[in-house]
């Protein structure tokens, strides 16, 4: 018995899926290419949203910082996956746990505050049509999107520090592909219900407000698009609105399936493959979602290729 800092020195063996070896090897290669995907499709959101004036607006603005924490959220899991997925060795070092612990946590969590500020954007875009452009000027656009990055690490640091202070005993075996909260708190030896009743505030608050307040948005969002005359007009709207709540029920949903389970009813084997969802999947989503129907990424593609030509 000792503390998180002491007792497991050597680290942890990540036993990802290795209980089910057949599914392994189509693991890592529809992993690889969905990292592949991920990769590129939020590069080049973020290139094209600096390179292309007409992209320079509040959408594309937060667009950019969504890509950017994608990048930063699947690299801070994934590279790690593919190579226990590939190779026998499936130790991670107690410093690279706390890493990884700390990283997906505060990243995480600043995709799910900066979800709401999407919802937010498309509150006053769709409701207050001649007034967006004062509500959403860029001053108030860089204070919330630094409001989400300070809240999200906050967050994880709360949340990362009560873990860390925990006295940990048993194996050091992880069933699961990363070191994720719910499974480091099952290797807790001692009674630790004060502790994790502060934590699951704390995860609660970083889940369920931002949601209720996501769909409080969209409350007043259909009430206007109701209101509007044009097929064409409540169409665009519905489009532009709808990618934005498919990306929040997968992330959201997968998310408050693993963190608002109480520690005796959480299910390793189940959460391991509910995670991808929010690790994975969604980051991957995300660029295809957001610019598949989008004329103005597509015009702006155009131009792009047209300069690559010349």
């Amino acid at each position: 018995m000792g503390s998180f800092n002491t007792s497991f020195g050597e680290g942890f063996i990540l036993l990802g899926f290795s209980d089910w070896p057949q599914l392994e090897p189509i693991l890592f290669v529809f992993i690889s290419i969905f990292y592949s995907i991920t990769l590129f499709g939020n590069t080049a959101i973020i290139t094209l949203s600096l390179l292309e004036p007409q992209l320079h607006m509040p959408m594309y603005f937060f667009l950019c910082h969504l890509s950017f924490l994608d990048l930063c959220y699947t690299t801070s899991t994934v590279p790690q996956l593919l190579i226990n997925l590939h190779g026998p060795d499936r130790t991670i070092t107690y410093g690279g746990c706390v890493v990884q612990l700390f990283s997906s946590l505060a990243l995480g969590s600043t995709e799910g505050v900066l979800l709401v500020v999407m919802a937010f954007d498309h509150y006053a875009a769709v409701c207050h049509p001649l007034h967006y452009t004062a509500i959403m000027h860029p001053h108030l656009c860089q204070t919330l999107a630094i409001a989400s990055w300070v809240g999200g690490f906050m967050n994880s640091l709360i949340q990362a520090g009560l873990m860390m202070a925990m006295p940990l005993c048993g194996l050091r075996l992880l069933n699961h592909f990363f070191c994720e909260m719910p499974v480091l708190l099952k290797l807790a030896c001692e009674d630790t219900e004060g502790i994790e009743a502060k934590m699951f505030v704390a995860r609660a608050i970083i889940l369920v407000v931002p949601v209720a307040l996501t769909l409080g948005s969209y409350v007043y969002i259909v009430q206007v698009v109701l209101r509007v005359r044009s097929m064409a007009g409540r169409r665009k709207a519905f489009e532009t609105c709808g990618s934005h709540l498919l990306v929040v029920s997968l992330f959201y949903g997968s998310a408050m399936y693993t963190y608002l389970q109480p520690k005796h009813s959480y299910s390793d084997s189940e959460g391991k493959f509910v995670a991808p969802f929010y690790t994975i999947i969604t980051p991957m989503l995300n660029p295809i979602i957001y610019t598949l129907r989008n004329k103005a990424v597509k015009g702006a593609v155009r131009k792009v290729l047209r300069r690559g030509r010349y």
